[in-house]
């Protein structure tokens, strides 16, 4: 961090009570962008919806063309108008944005490395010179120090405005590498071959897979993904020998529902190769022994609605995660010789109140992933035995097992971080119990210490009397007043959980009077199945108004107030900052919508957008009309109106295979036709990248810098 920005902060800190409750001055913006209109009548069960934005979805082939035709050219207009409008309003941050920037980078260690992972001899990590946006991918051959750089990042990225690595995996040799790139964002990727003998590429080349190749055990048979071009669902399973080309290569599987998507992957114990093929609420796998990969695959249990299923190997037995007749799920074991579930038995019974998110199977132990009342254990058991957690001890924090590949060994790997912890990679010993710490993350901040942060697990109760955990953290010299700027977050969906986590970047919010707070609200997974069941499909609303809960209940107990109260969330959690905006908009000073999934109802709609078809178990189908009715009445799309909103900033990307980065422009362009306030209204789309954003190291914090500025401004906080 610069010495300058160092100084400031405790003046800050000791200043921001006063700052935040000056009188902020009133703001006027220039004029936005107005897109033009073309009304497009939508129409389903006798429902016609106009949509007067619906030029500006563009299909792959338009975007891709070297000349553009006049739409496309028309979306490229609007797109960069608004990307200038967003550089107007904001150009007297940039010196805010650039600080900010420079502090969030400072504080990372620039020659960084990994913890290595043993693997066949094997030592494996990256690494960051200084200056570097890109990883080096090395390793070392146990018991010498020599490094062999695998893939130099920086130099195979040079000339690419992205370039994104997936899927590296050595061959059982440990002769061969394979991986994947992508040089567009859209997770298309190419996968290549390297021999790691003379560090020469293989003619091989194998387009349009997922990025990852699976190796048989005969070192040069391999398994892949590839997507469908359109929709980009992964849907078919390909035999790839070394030495051919693409078009020779073997259709192993096709996955033809497209409510499912398929991949593949091998056992820890290197013996079996499954194929998976899975949709929201059913599961079906198939296994082949790696040692004869031209053999076919046998299915372990057929797929029925509602049954998931995960699979490992041990000795002659299958262990799998499942949910039958259990829906926070349980661990059963079945021969390899019956593998249907008639033949399952339990070892881990299924519980009312836990929750098991998955394991670990080592030679002497088995090691429970679980969740029991919003928080996360590791549970270790010896296959005799009693089984006993590890110990956490910050009030919200998480935790999960990590990189462990050898089988033969009673040493665990996990990694544990808390709102004011950073990510600490630990080994564990499950016989002694004792512990080492491989690896905390460093802060290169002289004021960061983890005690000048308070962390605290609270719960508001819902409109239907549920109680909603919240995670904060608070720098300890901020003053609470009720008038403090507090930064409230959640995702919500696919019964994915927003665990506790630090992130250095959140210094430069806390560090100015911000409270960050996490709302574990339903549709996550926090609080066991229940808490997903009943935040998707028809129960989905209940997802936005436990985040309106939240932030009302952090205004009743003094934290903040409306005028002072920001809300963020991304992909599935822009969906949520739409619905909250409309639902109630008086509640926020600013709202930060990232690759917000905006217009579900015509997305849902439309079987050819890359998702749409897997994700009815998520959202519903409607073209069923209940779903239909449902959707359309929180699709934050439909539902802008005349009415005034808070501020507002949306983030895309115009090669977003996620969420297209039409929804957020069009929805944009409604807002700003019909909204009835003055208050400020920007989109940021990235015109080379996608879902995740940059793929360098340091260029993804431009637009964190962007945010917390955003924020910051509305503040009146200059520095």
């Amino acid at each position: 961090m610069k010495k300058h920005t160092i100084m400031i902060l405790a003046i800050l800190v000791a200043s921001i009570s006063c700052k935040k409750n000056e009188a902020q001055p009133s703001k006027t913006y220039p004029k936005g962008p107005t897109a033009k209109k073309i009304p497009e009548t939508l129409s389903i069960h006798n429902d016609d919806r106009i949509d007067n934005y619906f030029w500006m979805r563009l299909s792959d082939k338009q975007k891709n063309a070297e000349t553009p035709d006049d739409q496309t050219q028309d979306v490229l207009d609007y797109l960069n108008a608004e990307n200038d409008y967003l550089k107007e309003t904001t150009s007297h941050t940039e010196g805010l944005q650039k600080s900010l920037y420079e502090e969030m980078i400072g504080r990372i260690k620039k020659d960084d490395q990994s913890v290595p992972v043993t693997e066949n001899g094997y030592s494996y990590y990256s690494r960051f010179e200084k200056g570097a946006d890109y990883r080096l991918y090395c390793r070392k051959k146990t018991g010498t120090d020599k490094e062999e750089i695998m893939l130099n990042g920086p130099e195979l990225a040079k000339g690419y405005a992205y370039y994104g690595f997936s899927g590296r995996s050595v061959s059982p040799n440990n002769k061969l590498l394979a991986y994947g790139i992508d040089t567009v964002s859209r997770r298309r990727y190419t996968i290549y071959f390297k021999d790691l003998t003379t560090g020469e590429l293989l003619k091989d080349k194998l387009e349009n897979t997922t990025g990852g190749a699976t190796w048989a055990n005969d070192n040069k048979t391999v398994f892949y993904t590839t997507k469908d071009p359109q929709t980009l669902r992964s849907n078919k399973i390909w035999r790839h020998v070394l030495g051919s080309d693409q078009s020779e290569d073997v259709l192993v599987f096709e996955e033809k529902d497209d409510t499912f998507s398929t991949g593949i992957y091998k056992s820890k114990s290197k013996q079996y190769l499954f194929i998976w093929s899975s949709q929201t609420l059913s599961t079906e796998m198939q296994f082949l022994n790696a040692n004869t990969p031209n053999k076919s695959f046998k299915v372990i249990q057929p797929r029925e609605e509602n049954l998931e299923y995960d699979v490992e190997h041990f000795g002659n037995e299958f262990y799998i995660k499942t949910n039958l007749n259990a829906k926070n799920f349980k661990i059963v074991k079945a021969p390899i010789s019956k593998t249907t579930k008639d033949n399952w038995t339990d070892v881990i019974p299924h519980s009312e109140d836990t929750f098991i998110n998955g394991f670990d199977v080592f030679k002497d132990f088995l090691v429970i992933s679980e969740r029991n009342n919003g928080l996360l254990k590791i549970k270790i058991r010896k296959w005799s035995g009693q089984p006993y957690d590890l110990p956490f001890n910050d009030p919200t924090y998480s935790a999960y097992t990590t990189s462990n590949l050898d089988f033969d060994t009673a040493t665990l790997r996990y990694y544990y971080t808390s709102l004011t912890t950073p990510g600490s990679t630990f080994e564990f010993d499950m016989n002694t119990k004792e512990q080492v710490l491989l690896k905390q993350n460093e802060v290169l901040d002289a004021n960061f210490k983890p005690g000048n942060y308070t962390s605290k697990r609270l719960f508001a109760t819902a409109k239907d009397g549920t109680k909603v955990p919240i995670s904060l953290v608070y720098n300890i010299n901020t003053t609470l007043d009720g008038n403090n700027p507090l930064l409230l977050y959640s995702y919500g969906s696919y019964g994915s959980s927003s665990d506790a986590s630090f992130n250095s970047s959140r210094l430069s919010l806390l560090d100015r009077g911000f409270i960050y707070a996490i709302a574990h609200i339903r549709g996550g997974q926090e609080m066991g199945r229940d808490w997903y069941e009943d935040g998707k499909l028809l129960n989905k609303i209940n997802t936005f108004s436990d985040f309106i809960d939240c932030g009302e209940y952090l205004i009743k107990e003094g934290y903040t107030n409306s005028d002072h109260l920001y809300a963020y969330g991304g992909s599935a959690g822009g969906l949520l900052m739409g619905a909250i905006l409309n639902m109630q908009p008086e509640l926020w000073n600013g709202v930060i919508a990232a690759v917000p999934f905006v217009d579900v109802v015509s997305t849902m709609l439309d079987e050819t957008i890359p998702l749409t078809t897997f994700e009815f178990d998520e959202w519903g189908n409607p073209k069923n009309k209940a779903y239909y009715d449902y959707m359309k009445s929180y699709s934050p799309y439909d539902n802008v109106e005349a009415k005034d909103y808070p501020n507002i900033l949306v983030t895309t990307g115009y090669w977003d295979s996620q969420v297209q980065y039409w929804e957020p422009a069009k929805w944009t362009a409604k807002l700003r036709e019909l909204k009835t306030d003055d208050n400020l209204l920007i989109m940021d789309c990235n015109m080379e990248t996608g879902h995740g954003g940059a793929s360098g190291r340091f260029e993804r914090y431009k637009r964190t810098a962007l945010t917390y500025a955003f924020m910051l401004d509305l503040e009146n906080i200059k520095e």
